[in-house]
């Protein structure tokens, strides 16, 4: 399974969801992309540690916010 850093690249308000450049989760995923299966990987990660509603702050979707995350790979 892999790892993924996920990381907000600058900051952004949208929809009343303020993310601030640096927020920064880790993920395992089943999935080669965090992204797959609508993101909730992501979306509940960020949940979790920040109290941040990705799915709002994207409009519905994670994928909107793609260029504004920095995602890598870590094993």
């Amino acid at each position: 399974m892999p790892l993924f850093k996920v990381t907000v690249k600058q900051k952004r308000h949208s929809n009343g969801v303020p993310l601030e450049k640096g927020m920064s989760v880790q993920i395992a995923s089943k999935y080669t992309s965090p992204f797959t299966n609508g993101g909730h990987e992501i979306i509940d990660a960020f949940q979790r540690t920040f109290g941040v509603d990705m799915k709002k702050a994207g409009g519905g979707s994670v994928m909107s916010l793609s260029p504004y995350l920095d995602v890598e790979r870590i094993s």
